[in-house]
């Protein structure tokens, strides 16, 4: 017996569709024979290059809110009604849905400004219904730590793109030595190298970009969280932690001309 299911969504687990295949694979595939396609996933971000979109991302954000002004003052004058209680939440509201919303972006190769990290990988042999919902906080593979030289490579620093990878292939857990073997396994990248594909990327674009200098390395570590919403299983937070730095390219002094405090910031991918 064998499963073949195309569960996989935006950044692999948005709404949570592999809970119900792990049910049916603990339920009724042999674990010694049975095989699960695709058989492993990966997830991968990495820092990328993309100001045109995160530029309109904040200026759909400021034309929101000069909308609401335009209506706070009509709204006042020709009613006699004050709504600027409601601003606080408005914005909320339009800064959530424009600024701390992750993006689909199909970007290209270039946009890649460094090696991507693996944040997360599950053997669909093996992996269980708790590692399933995400990544959790303090999780092995969740932290990140890129070094961009911006004499070679071009900026600014845009944000965090996360995208997956599937493989079709042997079992390659303990308990699947008797499992039929694959002469020609298949891979999938939803990654920039490969084009064009459904899923994309899912991009979460910083409020700011973070500059690269000719001559410096610019340095961007910090970690990830996936978590579930408590309003909604199907969707997901996402929680970006990271410091930059800079220091002169081939420095091994340790001396640091710029370092920046902790942002901490969380995304819905809608």
């Amino acid at each position: 017996v064998f499963f073949i299911s195309e569960w996989m969504v935006f950044f692999l687990l948005r709404e949570s569709l592999l809970d119900s295949l792990l049910r049916a694979r603990d339920k009724s595939l042999n674990p010694a024979t049975g095989l699960m396609f695709p058989s492993h996933c990966t997830m991968y971000v990495a820092p990328v290059q993309d100001e045109e979109e995160r530029r309109a991302n904040g200026s759909e954000f400021a034309a929101s809110m000069s909308d609401w002004h335009d209506f706070q003052e009509t709204t006042m004058q020709v009613y006699g009604v004050d709504m600027s209680i409601l601003q606080k939440d408005f914005e909320k509201e339009q800064k959530e849905y424009y600024l701390w919303s992750s993006r689909w972006r199909e970007l290209p190769p270039e946009a890649v400004l460094a090696e991507p990290k693996v944040v997360k990988t599950l053997d669909m042999m093996t992996c269980t219904l708790d590692e399933s919902k995400g990544i959790m906080p303090g999780d092995a593979l969740s932290t990140y730590d890129f070094a961009i030289d911006g004499t070679t490579t071009r900026g600014p620093i845009s944000g965090i793109a996360g995208w997956f990878t599937s493989d079709f292939k042997t079992r390659t857990d303990a308990g699947g030595l008797e499992a039929p073997k694959l002469p020609n396994p298949s891979f999938l990248s939803t990654g920039p190298e490969n084009g064009y594909t459904h899923w994309g990327q899912q991009v979460f674009y910083f409020q700011s970009g973070i500059p690269l200098l000719k001559g410096e390395t610019t340095q961007i570590a910090g970690s990830l969280e996936m978590i579930r919403t408590k309003e909604n299983a199907r969707l997901y937070n996402t929680k970006l932690k990271y410091t930059s730095s800079r220091k002169k390219t081939g420095d091994t002094s340790g001396n640091v001309l710029m370092k920046s405090g902790e942002t901490d910031q969380l995304y819905l991918i809608p």
